[in-house]
């Protein structure tokens, strides 16, 4: 069975048809650059280009890099324009595209639904943080394959300011930090999330898992086990249709 996926990033909107039977891309996926500013309608646009690029014309799911409540309602809008905020995205990504069937959901939340169905997080039991480090920090919370949606963990406080403000992928490439200096940043925000959930394990997704060699050696001190992703940056258009196959079956 396909259903097309969709990642809407601060950087960039990407999807293809997932198979979900074996939770993965069906085809190369599409990209194109996240506009600036990221309005609702430009963003529309983006997916539009996205969707239309393979004559896609059955069910949709998308990512949206905030809190998005009953599939819809966009309620925060930290890394893309303000004007999303109380945004009923459904009906506007529907309309946008031509009346097709859409489900919304958070993009940490989409990787990891991804993830804990077909990739790291497959089979384990008890507390489970995943975390995607791009624009901002992203976060999906499961406990015992339950996920506690919205958690929007990037936007703890460390060192006076959001987190993903101070460890993000994106604060990385723009203060051109090392991936030694980088990592202990990462390291003191895992630490914090460890103090307040305990997880067993935690899972580090976007596109940094590519590169988990890099940056792992230096998150010393964490009692969780700490892995990349296995989906690493496709996680979160698997999660989207995973969501919108859900709808079209009534779940």
């Amino acid at each position: 069975m396909q259903i097309f996926g969709v990642d809407i990033g601060g950087s960039g909107i990407k999807g293809a048809p997932v198979d979900l039977d074996r939770g993965d891309l069906a085809e190369e996926r599409c990209k194109v650059l996240t506009p600036h500013p990221a309005t609702p309608e430009s963003v529309a646009d983006g997916v539009r280009q996205v969707v239309e690029h393979f004559g896609w014309t059955g069910p949709v799911g998308l990512t949206f890099p905030g809190v998005v409540t009953g599939g819809a309602m966009i309620r925060t809008a930290a890394n893309v324009d303000k004007s999303w905020i109380d945004t009923d995205a459904r009906a506007l990504f529907s309309e946008r595209l031509g009346g097709l069937p859409v489900t919304v959901v958070n993009d940490a939340d989409a990787a990891g639904v991804a993830e804990a169905h077909f990739g790291a997080g497959r089979g384990r039991k008890g507390t489970v943080v995943l975390l995607t480090f791009g624009t901002g920090i992203g976060s999906a919370v499961f406990t015992d394959g339950v996920l506690v949606p919205n958690t929007e963990l990037g936007h703890l406080e460390l060192d006076g300011h959001d987190a993903e403000k101070r460890a993000s992928s994106k604060v990385k490439e723009d203060h051109d930090l090392s991936w030694e200096h980088w990592g202990h940043r990462v390291r003191k925000y895992l630490a914090h999330v460890e103090m307040l959930f305990s997880p067993e394990l935690f899972i580090i997704g976007g596109g940094v898992s590519r590169k988990a060699h890099k940056f792992l050696p230096y998150l010393e001190d964490i009692r969780a086990e700490i892995v990349p992703a296995q989906l690493q940056n496709n996680a979160g258009i698997v999660g989207a249709a995973m969501r919108a196959a859900e709808t079209d079956r009534g779940e």
